[in-house]
């Protein structure tokens, strides 16, 4: 009888080790995916917003080839696409901080485009210019390519966030270094479909 009861004892153990190791298996590894998804979409994330960074050296040539264009302005876009470029972000540390340095340098670099686009409208030549009109055009494209990427970046983040912080899954987080990652901050008509006007402010 006790040599039975060793024997289920011995398979209950067996059992629950086998059941846990599957638990942990397969959370861990749903993690690795999910992580690995936001990671992917970041990286799309950056490729917008370095294609903006690209258009931004033919732009201002464009415009500094007309004469008494404001030196300032252009300035404002050249110091604000320099500060832009220095800030990266390891996709292994997506932590709040880090988004907001990385969100406050692409806000100045659109406000300084903004206000560049602004000065332009005193400049008819210039609006008519082909090669402005189609730097333009790219620019607005890539502008909204951007909101799109930035929305699909933080449904992958919550998707990410709200799984890590299920029970029992939010033990395995922990244990297994998987910390929560953060999300782009809404920004001013942010609930609307995007659409991009350099015209106004």
């Amino acid at each position: 009888m006790n040599i039975n009861k060793k024997w289920i004892v011995a398979g209950v153990v067996i059992l629950l080790v086998i059941l846990l190791y599957t638990s942990i298996k397969g959370n861990y590894n749903h993690m690795v995916k999910k992580d690995e998804g936001v990671k992917a979409q970041w990286g799309n994330v950056e490729n917008v917003y370095q294609r903006r960074l690209d258009l931004i050296p033919n732009l201002v040539s464009t415009v500094k080839g007309y004469a008494n264009f404001e030196q300032q302005t252009l300035t404002q876009v050249i110091e604000a696409r320099a500060k832009a470029t220095q800030v990266n972000i390891n996709p292994d540390n997506l932590d709040e901080q880090s988004l907001k340095q990385f969100q406050a340098a692409q806000g100045e670099l659109s406000s300084a485009l903004s206000r560049l686009m602004v000065t332009v409208e005193r400049y008819p030549d210039l609006k008519a210019n082909q090669n402005f009109l189609d730097l333009q055009a790219q620019l607005e494209g890539t502008e909204n390519r951007i909101a799109v990427e930035r929305r699909k970046f933080n449904e992958m983040v919550q998707d990410y966030n709200s799984y890590i912080r299920q029970f029992p899954k939010n033990i395995w987080a922990a244990l297994f270094g998987f910390d929560k990652k953060a999300y782009f901050e809404a920004e001013a008509g942010a609930e609307k479909a995007p659409k991009v006007d350099f015209g106004t402010n």
